[in-house]
């Protein structure tokens, strides 16, 4: 088995709506420090817990899979369950928007759990229902060959540091393969769909989304997935939605359950899904 295998079949857990300890992290607690981040921010699941989100187009935000399920209807949660703020901050937002359509990844298979099928294809877009202006909040393009050794970024909202938005300026790509990238940066709860960045000139650019982690022995792993043909998927699904309706894909919703199982396709261990606020 690859090494990228083996650490992706160790205690894996989805960061499902906010606990990993945190460190290396910058807090943006004023206005001016979110400057430049504008388009991340915090998407709500009706009073069930959030998720990290990150606008990809005026009207499109780029998520976790696991994110948009509802586990106790076994279905995508309905389309006016979020809503999305951009730039979050202390219970305020640059701009707050209704979500009109939902799809997740076909291939994503929520029963399963963090199983490595499922976290190369763990993305879901929400298409809002009035876009949100780039003067106020520039979207982020995606980037494709990002290397082990290359250093990255995330920003991302987590357990004990709901109302923040924090910056993780610095962690490395450990390996890349097969459609999966691990990274060695702090991720918690809440921080599902948070965007990893990769600094291309003047403007960072999406190189992944945070989809579950780890954390064995002090060491933080966290995985994600590569993000080009996924989203390509994606809007493909959405071009054929009914204007007014959400979407159902085929994948099989999580199932209402208080452990969730994770590890590898055949073999696996539990781990306790903590919601935020708990």
């Amino acid at each position: 088995m690859t090494y990228l295998g083996r650490l992706a079949v160790a205690c894996l857990i989805y960061l499902t709506p906010s606990s990993l300890g945190a460190s290396g992290l910058t807090p943006l607690t004023d206005r001016t420090d979110i400057l430049g981040w504008e388009a991340v921010g915090r998407i709500d699941i009706g009073g069930r817990g959030y998720c990290t989100g990150v606008l990809v187009a005026s009207d499109l935000v780029l998520t976790a899979a696991h994110c948009v399920y509802d586990k106790g209807t076994n279905r995508l949660h309905k389309a006016e369950t979020f809503s999305f703020a951009a730039g979050y901050q202390d219970g305020t937002s640059i701009e707050t928007r209704a979500v009109q359509h939902v799809v997740a990844h076909a291939n994503y298979r929520a029963a399963l759990g963090p199983i490595t099928s499922n976290i190369r294809h763990d993305v879901a877009l929400l298409k809002l229902a009035t876009p949100i202006s780039t003067f106020t909040a520039a979207p982020f393009a995606i980037h494709s060959g990002i290397a082990p050794g290359n250093s990255v970024s995330v920003v991302s909202y987590g357990k004990g540091r709901d109302d923040v938005m924090s910056w993780q300026k610095q962690c490395d790509v450990l390996a890349r393969g097969a459609g999966l990238i691990a990274f060695n940066c702090d991720v918690t709860f809440g921080s599902s769909g948070a965007p990893v960045f990769v600094k291309e000139g003047n403007r960072a650019r999406i190189v992944s989304l945070v989809s579950s982690g780890r954390n064995a022995d002090g060491d933080i792993v966290a995985f994600g997935m590569d993000l080009p043909a996924n989203i390509a998927h994606l809007k493909r699904a959405l071009r054929v939605l009914p204007r007014h309706s959400d979407t159902r894909t085929g994948s099989t919703p999580l199932t209402q359950i208080r452990r969730i199982t994770v590890g590898s396709d055949r073999k696996s261990t539990s781990a306790k899904f903590v919601k935020s606020g708990n």
